[in-house]
């Protein structure tokens, strides 16, 4: 089995560490697995480019031009317009079966799913492939239906680009050879209630990581190589732009945090956030606050969770959350909002605690139940551990993906 792996970034952002993961898992059982993508950023000689950076840097220009006339727009939408003979390029590994993942910045336009000839499978880490461009609605419901008068690009019309855009892919995708992957329950349900992909098959397989990396450390050690202090619980926060993106809940944190200085545990927490550098205005918060940076080995990551007493991951919307399962891995509790591809990842009250969607009161009620009982603490870890190798290991991920490429070759 030959199995090609499409996607725009192999190591830049969330989305593609879980497209690379998918890719090193298949190897990891001996499966013939290619990666190829827009931008290399690895030096991994099975992962390859479609045409060159030049090339590439154009694409994505060019492919953004028709944004130029929505400038009051917050969130990355992508139109995928931008013509590219990528078959060309696909034809050239023989692959039995395409497995697509995110494939925006220009990389694969929306008309080329359907000059593909192998089985395609699409593996979603975010909502664009059912919307008129945004990557997520932020609570807008308009392609159970058809976009068209898109909040995000501030747009008073229907027909604007959002509604040409869907448009585009509700004729272009009408007969492909196509199964979709969800990697959490959430992410799933709003595929089913999509007007373009409700009556497309759906398998669910969460996204995995490499066990032996992120895995447990004494956590006295790990706040020393970060220089983080012994005496404190510390509640960890982090994402891509963890402070700026109000999808990833910041604010929600803030505010739960206040409820906590509040409720007098003002001289036991500290704050620790990874994913932003420290604000040249302080945040008043209550607690001391520590910045890591942006933490891009997968090693820093480790130390960052395996130092914590609590992963905070309040997203208001999250296909899956690889913050989540990456600190169960390495035996560190988490506190999620209901309602998103999170609450997938906690078992409550088990390894976790799941907060009702936006609820403050309640994501402060769940930082304060996994730190207050330090009897019950190391269950939680070991629960956390337990469940991350029983789900997330790379090879149960890579399993799953080899029986689901054999039923769609067999048929």
């Amino acid at each position: 089995m030959k199995v090609l792996n499409l996607s725009t970034f192999d190591l830049a952002g969330g989305a593609a560490r879980a497209a690379y993961r998918i890719h090193q898992g298949l190897r990891s059982i001996d499966i013939d697995s290619q990666f190829l993508v827009q931008h290399k950023q690895s030096s991994d000689p099975t992962v390859m480019t479609a045409e060159p950076k030049l090339a590439a840097k154009l694409r994505s220009m060019g492919d953004a031009y028709p944004l130029k006339s929505y400038r009051q727009r917050t969130q990355l939408f992508s139109p995928q317009w931008f013509p590219a003979a990528l078959h060309k390029s696909i034809d050239r590994f023989a692959p039995d079966i395409l497995n697509l993942n995110w494939i925006c910045n220009g990389f694969v336009p929306v008309s080329a799913l359907a000059e593909f000839k192998q089985p395609l499978v699409w593996t979603l880490q975010d909502m664009w492939a059912f919307t008129g461009g945004c990557h997520y609605t932020l609570g807008c419901d308009r392609y159970t239906a058809s976009c068209g008068n898109c909040p995000q690009l501030h747009s008073q019309r229907e027909a604007d680009l959002s509604q040409d855009v869907w448009q585009r892919k509700a004729i272009a995708w009408q007969n492909l050879n196509l199964h979709l992957v969800a990697p959490s329950q959430w992410m799933a349900d709003c595929m089913r209630a999509s007007a373009l992909f409700k009556n497309t098959p759906i398998s669910i397989i969460p996204f995995g990581l490499d066990a032996t990396v992120f895995k447990p450390i004494e956590a006295r050690l790990a706040r020393e190589m970060l220089n983080l202090p012994q005496d404190k619980q510390l509640v960890l926060f982090g994402a891509i732009d963890a402070t700026g993106d109000t999808r990833k809940g910041f604010h929600l944190l803030q505010a739960a945090l206040r409820q906590l200085r509040a409720e007098g545990w003002g001289d036991r927490i500290e704050l620790v956030i990874f994913g932003s550098s420290a604000p040249e205005q302080p945040l008043d918060l209550g607690f001391p606050v520590r910045y890591l940076g942006k933490l891009t080995e997968d090693r820093s990551l480790q130390l960052a969770y395996a130092a914590a007493d609590v992963m905070i991951a309040p997203s208001i919307e999250e296909a899956f959350g690889q913050t989540a399962s990456e600190s169960l891995a390495c035996g560190t509790p988490v506190v999620v909002f209901a309602n998103t591809g999170l609450a997938d990842i906690v078992d409550p009250h088990q390894n976790g605690y799941i907060a009702d969607r936006g609820d403050i009161k309640d994501l402060a009620r769940g930082i304060a139940w996994v730190l207050e009982d330090l009897d019950r603490h190391p269950h939680l870890r070991a629960a956390a551990r337990a469940k991350a190798e029983r789900e997330y290991a790379m090879d149960v991920q890579a399993h799953r993906y080899k029986s689901l490429f054999q039923t769609i070759l067999g048929e």
